[in-house]
């Protein structure tokens, strides 16, 4: 990977609003990691190792707590920046509170700058909501907790 494919990646990840990146191939590893107010460290790491490594034990980030048994979660279904509402001056989909019903709206996940809209799979009322708004989100992320009903 050369100058120019890092820059390139530093914008994408920039207007993704992502903070880390990690790169490997042949051997190589870059990881390119935002710190402070925007500014960036590219930095090539040891070459990996032929053997693979015992998996750690300790988490590697935190993880929000599972839901009470009574609660089910809504959950991303794509990589992307997580949005609670169509735009920054239009109402939340839903709030803590709100009753929602399987098939409704829920947030918006934007990936690859297409708008992806995320529904709720069940009827319920909506007790917590875990991601801030235009956070990044990965796929299985947990979004809302929903008490059935």
């Amino acid at each position: 990977m050369d100058n120019k494919e890092v820059a390139r990646l530093v914008r994408m990840m920039k207007a993704q609003g992502v903070e880390k990146f990690s790169y490997q191939r042949d051997g190589v590893e870059l990881t390119v990691k935002f710190v402070g107010s925007g500014t960036y460290v590219a930095a090539p790491a040891a070459p990996a190792p032929a053997v693979a490594a015992a998996p750690s034990t300790a988490a590697a980030s935190p993880v929000a707590a599972p839901p009470p048994s009574d609660h089910k979660s809504i959950k991303a279904s794509l990589v992307g920046t997580f949005y609670r509402s169509s735009g920054p001056d239009a109402a939340a989909y839903v709030n803590v509170g709100d009753r929602v019903r399987k098939g409704q709206v829920v947030c918006i996940i934007e990936a690859m700058k297409l708008m992806n809209q995320i529904e709720a799979d069940i009827d319920g009322t909506v007790t917590e909501i875990l991601v801030e708004n235009a956070q990044p989100v990965q796929f299985g992320h947990e979004l809302f907790r929903v008490r059935p009903g």
